[in-house]
């Protein structure tokens, strides 16, 4: 024998049935999450005849909806941002399609571009802004479904702000 063991495994175990997990129809991990943001973001075909730009105020359109879940592209204009604020008890995932954003959290600023994502917990504050020359996409994964938005002061999210009195309370992804 070649080996220090005395055990050797014949044949290919992920043929052995009860060895494989069935896969999932929808995501339920972190990392599932994140996984269907990659796969949506690579299908350009799929949400990019979708993209509206407007002027007045951020657009955004619901992708796709799954058990416990919504996803959201959203459009960015130079100059456009979300207020300070967080996505009550849900969670979420933000990936940057197109164009660059820069988000802000008590943890510093930092500029996200295409392929970029982030993961936010429930209660975590941020703002994000359109703070390029160029518009931006973005595609937003929340979990379990998006029902509020509570905004914070900007101190929330930006050491040099001063507070300042908090928008009104709205659903509008970000």
């Amino acid at each position: 024998m070649n080996s220090d063991s005395d055990l050797q495994i014949a044949g290919d175990l992920l043929e052995v049935p009860h060895l494989l997990q069935p896969a999932r129809e929808h995501p339920v991990t972190v990392a599932e999450f994140v996984g269907l943001a990659r796969t949506l973001a690579a299908d350009r075909d799929q949400w990019a005849p979708l993209v509206r730009y407007d002027a007045l105020t951020r657009w955004y359109h619901r992708l796709r909806t799954g058990p416990g879940y919504e996803v959201w592209l959203l459009s960015w204009v130079p100059g456009q941002s979300a207020d300070p604020h967080d996505h009550g008890p849900s969670s979420g995932v933000l990936t940057v399609l197109e164009g660059k954003l820069t988000e802000r959290t008590k943890g510093g600023e930092r500029t996200l571009a295409p392929g970029a994502q982030r993961i936010l917990a429930p209660g975590q504050a941020h703002e994000v802004v359109n703070d390029a020359l160029e518009p931006a996409v973005s595609l937003h994964i929340y979990y379990p479904g998006l029902t509020e938005m509570p905004p914070h002061p900007a101190a929330a999210v930006r050491a040099d702000a001063t507070d300042a009195a908090p928008a009104a309370q709205n659903a509008v992804p970000a």
